[in-house]
């Protein structure tokens, strides 16, 4: 699909969602090295103040500031290349779903935003899976641990001599859980846009339901808000996933655990449901600057970069 200015609505989704994904991950990697820190921990058990510990041990063990930008490279790699794919699936399926309401007079329902967000995250899960093995692997360990990658490139040469390709999918089913995220996160984001939308129409005369343009309209505050309540909801639902990716993703994670049950189980029993929840702090701390940047870069990027190219 081509829109007026000559760029594919494609292209656009995939350069929004490319750019929100460097930024977001630029700003907040810190962050998320803390939070991968806590979640791999598995010596004590989950308590407040925990991050601060986390965060001295890092800076007085590991190099000072430069500590906390360790693994950057995969992060960014895996954070923008998820998004661009991630948003070039999601609206090449909404529009296909769009197409066949549209047929009928029909609008897309949440259960349309659940599939196609759905949808896009399997297929990026399972492309980006090697990405996120290498950055979880180098986040959680310190650049002078003996058996710390040196390197993106590093890691995954040693990933393929020592464990071959399935070493790269460890942890690829509870993402795919995960996915379950992306399409609560998306099917509340894109309704509450809706309904930001329909009260502002309220007011003005005319038809029974805004129009693409009037959609647009929504500022940054109403896409800060509605990025902010939409990620809140599915990630206090569905964070214990993230916990289990990372714990299957570690060095040793063969050796401790044989499977993502067994991991369960020994969470369970050593650490409590709390211990499901290790690191969910700094992950919500996170995840909201990193939601705002990504859906406010991502909706500014995919609104003006057309006009870019028509000039």
């Amino acid at each position: 699909m081509t829109g007026q200015d000559g760029l594919s609505s494609s292209l656009v989704e995939t350069v929004a969602g490319f750019t929100a994904g460097i930024v977001s991950t630029l700003c907040l990697h810190p962050l998320d090295l803390v939070k991968t820190r806590l979640q791999v921990d598995r010596s004590s058990s989950s308590r407040l103040g925990g991050s601060l510990r986390v965060v001295r041990g890092i800076f007085h063990q590991e190099g000072g500031i430069t500590a906390f930008y360790r693994g950057l490279t995969p992060n960014v790699i895996g954070n923008s290349t998820s998004w661009a794919l991630y948003f070039l699936c999601y609206g090449n399926v909404k529009d296909l779903l769009r197409a066949s309401r549209l047929s009928s007079g029909q609008e897309l329902t949440s259960s349309d935003y659940f599939l196609a967000s759905g949808t896009a995250g399997m297929l990026t899960s399972i492309l980006t899976n090697p990405i996120w093995v290498i950055k979880t692997r180098m986040l959680s360990t310190g650049s002078r641990m003996p058996e710390a990658y040196a390197s993106f490139t590093s890691g995954a040469a040693q990933i393929y001599r020592s464990e071959g390709i399935p070493g790269f999918y460890r942890g690829l089913l509870p993402a795919l859980f995960g996915v379950s995220h992306g399409a609560l996160q998306f099917m509340a984001y894109e309704q509450l846009k809706l309904r930001r939308a329909r009260m502002y129409h309220v007011s003005m005369p005319g038809g029974d339901h805004p129009t693409a343009s009037q959609r647009r309209e929504l500022g940054n505050l109403d896409l800060f808000v509605i990025s902010s309540l939409s990620k809140i909801c599915a990630g206090c639902v569905t964070y214990p996933y993230q916990l289990l990716r990372s714990r299957l993703q570690t060095y040793d994670a063969h050796v401790v655990y044989r499977g993502v049950w067994d991991a369960v189980v020994q969470i369970g029993s050593k650490e409590g449901i709390a211990g499901f929840y290790k690191g969910l702090g700094p992950n919500l701390i996170r995840v909201l600057p990193s939601t705002w940047m990504t859906f406010l870069v991502y909706e500014n990027t995919r609104a003006y970069l057309p006009g870019l190219f028509s000039k």
